[in-house]
């Protein structure tokens, strides 16, 4: 399944819930959900179906997939390698999802959505550990330094998502240095500092009933 590339907001839409697709304007009122909490369609806000439970098992795991905007076979592949992990699946495989490098550069405030962040990743913008690192599904671990190119510290979208950043809540699990456009990973995530709102139990039980 490739890339999902039409308007972002319609997914927002579909789920019924704000997926923050759109960075700064998902906070305001031009937001699709503030101005039409329906889904898309030539039906418009009619009267809903009742959802079978399949049908919401469903619903929290294309949620989920597309916050991070990934593809269905790569998600996939996420959930069977937290499976795989000793532990609480589920757990495991946010953990995964958040360790990808686009989200850490959008978590640490270099970017203001995902989507941007994915683009500055691979437009090779951001080094690791010193290194350029292009490949936004690089998976970052403890104690390694991720950092804007210095030829993008003084870039007017670089600074204004850096300026959010410093007014908002960068994850316990990172650590940002705004002035030098530099951020530290401290830790792997725990649940607990993970705020992306799906419940992974019913997502694990989807995969469960899908025989993988």
């Amino acid at each position: 399944m490739s890339r999902y590339t039409g308007p972002v907001c319609k997914l927002c839409r579909r789920e019924q819930t704000k997926l923050f697709l759109k960075g700064e304007r998902c906070m305001t009122p031009r937001c699709a959900i503030e101005r039409r909490n329906y889904p898309p369609g030539q039906h418009g806000p009619g009267r809903q179906r009742k959802m079978t439970q399949y049908g919401m098992q469903l619903r929290e795991k294309q949620k989920l997939r597309r916050i991070y905007g990934v593809t269905e076979r790569v998600f996939r592949n996420y959930f069977a390698r937290a499976n795989r992990q000793g532990g609480i699946v589920g757990e495991n495989f946010l953990r995964i999802l958040e360790r990808r490098l686009d989200n850490v550069v959008h978590r640490l405030g270099f970017a203001g959505s995902r989507s941007a962040a994915r683009q500055l990743v691979a437009h090779g913008n951001i080094l690791v550990d010193g290194r350029k690192v292009d490949i936004p599904s690089f998976l970052v671990k403890p104690g390694m330094v991720v950092e804007v190119n210095q030829k993008l510290e003084n870039n007017p979208g670089v600074q204004e998502a850096l300026q959010r950043a410093r007014l908002g809540h960068v994850p316990t699990w990172l650590e940002l240095d705004a002035v030098a456009s530099r951020g530290k990973v401290v830790s792997l995530p725990s649940r607990g500092e993970i705020d992306t709102a799906v419940d992974e139990k019913v997502i694990v039980e989807f995969y469960s009933r899908m025989g993988g």
